[in-house]
């Protein structure tokens, strides 16, 4: 796992596996983390290095249901969880889940010896909307749909940082999975890129830390897969730079699921 320091009130954490984002901020005595790294050594670090930084983790926010978003419990298993309403429709609506794919991942990867992973108590918040993080500054909740079913970004607007969770993606095409739609994840390009104005870096969910330049370019393209993929299907062609075996993979996935629809 990597960090970044982003200022003296933000930390991105990205893990070894499928560069996954974790986000730190903080504000005063107040502070967030947001999405998780995967590995347990990755998790175990969380605490004494945050620690070390001067930063507290008053919750935990997510911006969705999927698997590899949800381990910051596991660090800090007494802090409250916040996520979307779509997220908490998700999470209510799909039991055991997760822990279900994270048993699988562990079985797959060799892994031993985890924690239960528990998802029982969480705090659902509207968005559109809004969260006060210290006597200051709130972070904006923004809809993130069309990947999955569910999905919240978080704009830092203090920090000029947006937290779009699994969109943007330098290493990954758009993925289409369970639940999601193209209309829905053209509808939320259209979302990012009217914020894109107002941040100068984006923390992506898989890649890291861009900048808002890169970020308009990958929107662009994404947009453009999308397009292809919804008139050509299996035929569209893949954004450059992201042509990868694995990638072709998920773009036949996303053929045979709007293929389907």
């Amino acid at each position: 796992m990597r960090a970044q320091a982003l200022g003296p009130d933000l930390i991105v954490f990205v893990s070894r596996i499928w560069q996954t984002a974790c986000t730190a901020v903080r504000s005063g005595e107040e502070g967030f983390l947001i999405d998780s790294p995967v590995y347990p050594d990755e998790l175990e670090a969380l605490p004494e290095v945050l620690e070390r930084a001067g930063f507290p983790v008053s919750g935990l926010l997510v911006t969705h249901a999927d698997w590899d978003h949800l381990l910051a419990r596991l660090a800090f298993p007494g802090a409250a969880i916040g996520c979307g309403e779509p997220t908490a429709h998700r999470l209510r609506r799909e039991p055991g889940s997760a822990q279900r794919e994270l048993r699988r991942f562990d079985e797959e990867h060799y892994i031993d010896g985890r924690a239960p992973l528990s998802l029982s108590a969480f705090q659902s918040l509207p968005v559109p909307g809004r969260l006060s993080l210290g006597p200051e500054h709130e972070i904006e909740l923004h809809i993130a749909e069309g990947h999955t079913a569910d999905g919240t970004a978080y704009l830092l607007p203090w920090l000029s940082v947006l937290v779009c969770g699994d969109y943007l993606s330098p290493v990954e095409i758009p993925t289409i999975e369970e639940g999601g739609t193209i209309d829905a994840y053209a509808a939320t390009l259209e979302r990012l890129g009217r914020m894109l104005g107002r941040v100068k870096t984006v923390v992506v969910g898989h890649g890291g830390v861009i900048a808002r330049d890169q970020a308009q370019w990958i929107l662009e393209q994404d947009r453009a897969y999308l397009e292809g993929l919804r008139h050509r299907g299996a035929d569209a062609s893949l954004p450059t730079g992201r042509r990868t075996p694995a990638q072709q993979r998920r773009h036949r996935d996303n053929a045979d699921r709007v293929r389907r629809a």
